[in-house]
């Protein structure tokens, strides 16, 4: 049988399965003057880009729906266990 690539793209997105070392994973986070999302370090497909300011930007957007989506959760929890009236259920036959 043949060796197949460590690395190389299917359809257009990239994988790389080469033994990741810790300078390959700390350079392809930070890699100024690329753009958004870069190739993974290791793996299929991108990853983003720490250097650019745009993934700083939607890493915060989405901690604040995180955030925002757990308060209300917790809050919907608290209004659930306040009610503690009886159901009135109507089956017609």
């Amino acid at each position: 049988m043949a060796d197949k690539p460590d690395t190389g793209e299917i359809l257009g997105i990239p994988y790389n399965f080469e033994r990741p070392s810790l300078g390959r994973m700390l350079s392809a986070y930070w890699q100024p003057g690329k753009g958004m999302l870069v190739k993974k370090p290791f793996g299929v497909g991108y990853t983003l880009n720490l250097a650019s300011w745009r993934s700083w930007v939607l890493l915060g957007v989405a901690g604040a729906l995180y955030y925002q989506e757990r308060n209300s959760r917790s809050e919907a929890d608290a209004e659930e266990t306040d009610v503690d009236e009886p159901v009135e259920v109507i089956v017609e036959d």
